[in-house]
This record gives C-alpha cells, sequence and structure tokens, in this order.
C-alpha cells in the first residue's frame, strides 16, 4: 500500500512538471496545427483554419467537468454568441487524454456539447497534441486569432473566473471588440485559472 501511495505521488509530481515545462506560444505567433483535423461531437471533422472566418477564430480549451469550466458554463455561452455576432469563427477543444475512458469520453462530450447547447464544434483533441503545440495548460483557456490566423490575445475570460458574477473586467470581450476595431488588446495576455490540462 505504502509503494502504491509513492508511485501515486511521483505520477502526480511528474504530471505538474510536465505541466510546467510547457511554453504557451506568444502573441503575435501564426496559429499552431491549423490544418490538422479533429472529430467534433456531431461526427464530422474540422480544422482550425476551417473555422476561422475573415474576422478571427477564438479557441477554447476546455472539458466536461472541471469546476472552474462549470462555474464559467454562462461566461462561455455569452462568448460563444458574443464571437458569432461579430462573425468570429470558435472551436472549443478538449484535450484531457488522460479521461478519455470516462467523464470525457466523445459520448459524454456530445452529451454535455447537447446540454450546454453548443453551436460551435466541440473536438477531441487526441494525444493533447494541439494543446501542447499551443502550450495550453488549463481549462477553461482562451486563444483569439484574427482574421490573419496571428495570435492577439490569450488567457482568461475575465478577471474574477473564480466567481464570475463578481468579475469587473471582461478580458476576452474587450479583446475582440478591439481587433474588430483593428486595434491591438491591452492587457493581450492573462493568467488562465481553472483545472490543469489531463494529458497521459
Amino acid at each position: 500500500m505504502k509503494n502504491l501511495l509513492i508511485v501515486a505521488a511521483l505520477s502526480t509530481s511528474l504530471a505538474a512538471s510536465a505541466q510546467n515545462n510547457i511554453k504557451s506560444i506568444e502573441i503575435g505567433s501564426e496559429m499552431p496545427m491549423a490544418s490538422t483535423a479533429m472529430k467534433s461531437t456531431d461526427g464530422k471533422t474540422i480544422t482550425l483554419d476551417k473555422a476561422k472566418t475573415n474576422n478571427g477564430l477564438l479557441v477554447m480549451f476546455s472539458c466536461n467537468t472541471c469546476p472552474y469550466v462549470i462555474k464559467s458554463e454562462e461566461r462561455t455561452k455569452e462568448m460563444m454568441a458574443y464571437a458569432m455576432s461579430k462573425n468570429i469563427g470558435m472551436v472549443i477543444i478538449n484535450s484531457n487524454e488522460a479521461k478519455r475512458g470516462d467523464e470525457d469520453s466523445d459520448k459524454a462530450m456530445a452529451k454535455y456539447a447537447k446540454k450546454m447547447g453548443y453551436k460551435v464544434p466541440y473536438v477531441i483533441d487526441e494525444k493533447s497534441a494541439v494543446a501542447d503545440a499551443f502550450g495550453a495548460t488549463r481549462t477553461p483557456e482562451v486563444f483569439l486569432f484574427d482574421g490573419n490566423g496571428k495570435l492577439m490575445y490569450k488567457g482568461a475570460m475575465e478577471d474574477n473566473p473564480t466567481t464570475p458574477n463578481e468579475s469587473k473586467e471582461l478580458y476576452l470581450k474587450a479583446a475582440i471588440d478591439k481587433i474588430m476595431a483593428g486595434q491591438v488588446p491591452d492587457p493581450a495576455s492573462t493568467k488562465s485559472i481553472g483545472c490543469t490540462i489531463k494529458r497521459m
């Protein structure tokens, strides 16, 4: 029993270390893995290139059960509707490869997408490859690209993700407004707060 606990502790430590070594893409970077096909909960395949419009693309790393994702459900739907109103594409990516056998399985994702009323693709990131390319580590975590596929904003949707109804600054909404006006978001980067992406 003691040995099992030691192994579990080491595994947790190694996973945390791996997360800490992941480097997020820089503002101004081109969209990574833009032509990689990912399976959506509706059975179709989608690429980030195809999802992007002339106005841009919002990429959100998320999942089904993270408490921060659940707290942010209404904000997620709000930002989804706002992006759509500005003709900005959106893709929600589930990179929790270690949970693919249970709460983040394709069936569980389809059920969650239906419950949430997602109007954008909710896709499986096999082996967390896209998350690795982006340097994404949390759920929820957003990356906003302009119409040329250039990263303009990354991080959190708002300043108080632990209690969204108390947020005073909606970073993502402000960033969308800036790029629609042909301006540079400020801040262009914030710290994402949420559950760690469960890589293998």
